[in-house]
């Protein structure tokens, strides 16, 4: 007899529908499985076999052909054991239920059990707009599969569960529905800007960046507080609304990576180390393309502490992202494009030693090491960090004063006003969210300069021999700065204090 169910299969973000056929034949005993399955599909036999025989049933002897349909997609992952059992139990007339429309997702151990499978909420958003409403998943995804409106999820535990679920002989209670408000009140930051003692120059350049979406390199001594403050970069930025929250927790949970709740509620932060790959940063993979560091900071921040350590490779990587906010991974199988909004802050000493320009240490470098340093950072990739800010060493009486520093509550007011007037400016035109993203026709519309601010621009210019690259940032950050005043123009000060933060380019990077 033939039978077939549905389950999904995963692109990148993106889910396909997939059809489970089996097909049940009198002749030698053979268990065939077709359809490019990769290992972990194919082992799915002997657990199929024994998640059958432990759950009171009979796995057939005869032929067996099971076919993952279409034929040409790369199946992969162990969350078909669930369809193939079932499609198994229909084919040899033990399941006598209608399966029409519903999708089966779970890995099955020997004893029946279901286990947590990765990807099931980029799955059941792509299956419930191509037209399932029907779930059945493992109990252990049962808080990822709550979020989805518009969907019936059941969350078993068993193989027996499902059958019973499947043919009325018990009621389960679907899924039920949790919101987003009450769950991200959960979860809190461990930092805040007001354990940051002094540093008022930087913390000033964090809330710009944060303001506009802009990037910003911190060069300051060891001991600064440079890595104190990029932790609490995510403090000050806006809550994640629910769709980004949803685009957030689809790639964390590809990458198996999800907390209890099941959904993503803290704006992400990721320090990958300075021996990362390239692969590890961008995505990639000989099979499965996976998503990297980068795709993982999506709508939070990439940390890269010490970025001259960084492999060149590496680092030149990030070019593309920083410019469109996706990052495309080719490879033989095919291309996949994974997002990749996030703001990059990055940070480094002076001098290998970290001692260049300070007033009471001594720098023992010579001005060779200091330009090899300093060149690690290509001319192209510091011209789209906007902000670059040269920090000091934080004074003792700084350390032990209590003059009440700044809580991130408060900047973060200050920047969720100059995103709302960034929402309002931006409101026609598609996927702009922050000055960062403006390119040039949106600049000519937003930005106008009088002729005061196009001749400190143009000094500037000049004198710090900059990019026209690095001029449409300076004034993108300017437009960033003119928010935070409510200013509805662009003024001299505004330019001023923009190019002042692109005081790294004078220096010949």
């Amino acid at each position: 007899m033939l039978s077939k169910v549905y389950s999904f299969a995963l692109n990148g973000l993106e889910g396909v529908p997939v059809e489970v056929e089996t097909d049940i034949n009198k002749g030698m005993v053979a268990y065939d499985l077709v359809g490019l399955p990769d290992t972990a599909i194919k082992e799915s036999k002997e657990r199929v076999r024994s998640a059958i025989k432990n759950s009171i049933m009979n796995f057939p002897i005869n032929k067996i052909t099971i076919n993952l349909a279409p034929a040409d997609l790369k199946k992969e992952g162990s969350h078909y054991d669930l369809p193939i059992a079932i499609s198994i139990l229909k084919a040899s007339d033990q399941l006598l239920a209608d399966t029409d429309g519903v999708v089966f997702m779970g890995e099955l151990a020997l004893d029946g059990t279901l286990r947590a499978v990765t990807g099931i909420l980029p799955m059941l958003i792509s299956a419930k707009n191509k037209g399932f409403t029907r779930f059945i998943v493992p109990e252990a995804n049962a808080n990822e599969a709550s979020f989805i409106e518009g969907t019936t999820v059941y969350a078993l535990s068993t193989l027996k569960e499902v059958t019973e679920l499947l043919t009325g002989e018990r009621p389960f209670d679907p899924v039920p529905r949790r919101k987003y408000t009450d769950v991200k009140e959960l979860r809190k930051y461990n930092c805040d800007l007001s354990y940051v003692k002094g540093q008022r120059v930087a913390k000033r350049a964090m809330e710009i960046a944060v303001a506009g979406g802009h990037n910003i390199l911190l060069v300051g001594p060891p001991g600064a507080g440079k890595t104190m403050l990029a932790r609490c970069l995510p403090t000050i930025m806006p809550d994640m609304t629910f769709e980004e929250a949803l685009e957030v927790t689809k790639i964390h949970s590809v990458a198996g990576e999800l907390s209890d709740e099941g959904i993503v509620t803290l704006r992400p932060f990721r320090t990958p180390h300075h021996t990362a790959t390239t692969v590890s940063l961008c995505g990639g993979g000989n099979v499965k393309i996976k998503a990297g560091e980068i795709s993982k900071a999506h709508k939070g921040v990439l940390f890269l502490d010490e970025i001259p350590e960084y492999t060149r490779h590496a680092l030149e990587s990030l070019r593309q992202p920083l410019e469109d906010g996706v990052i495309t991974i080719t490879r033989a199988g095919g291309a996949v494009t994974f997002p990749a909004d996030f703001v990059l802050c990055a940070s480094m000493n002076p001098c290998p030693c970290g001692n260049y320009g300070s007033p009471e240490l001594t720098c023992t470098c010579s001005p060779s090491q200091i330009k090899k340093y300093r060149s690690k950072i290509s001319g192209p990739l510091l011209d789209r960090i906007d902000l670059q800010v040269e920090m000091d060493s934080v004074k003792y009486d700084d350390l032990i004063a209590e003059n009440g520093e700044e809580t991130s509550a408060q900047v973060k007011e200050r920047v969720e006003k100059a995103r709302e007037v960034q929402r309002e400016r931006f409101i026609g035109d598609d996927k702009i969210e922050t000055n960062s993203n403006m390119g040039e026709k949106q600049i000519k519309a937003y930005c106008r300069l009088s002729y005061e601010c196009e001749e400190i621009l143009r000094a500037a210019f000049n004198d710090m021999h900059l990019s026209a690259r690095a001029r449409s940032r300076i004034i993108k950050v300017a437009r960033t700065i003119a928010d935070l005043d409510m200013s509805a123009d662009i003024k001299p000060r505004h330019i001023l204090e923009a190019a002042s933060y692109r005081s790294y380019d004078s220096e010949k990077v």
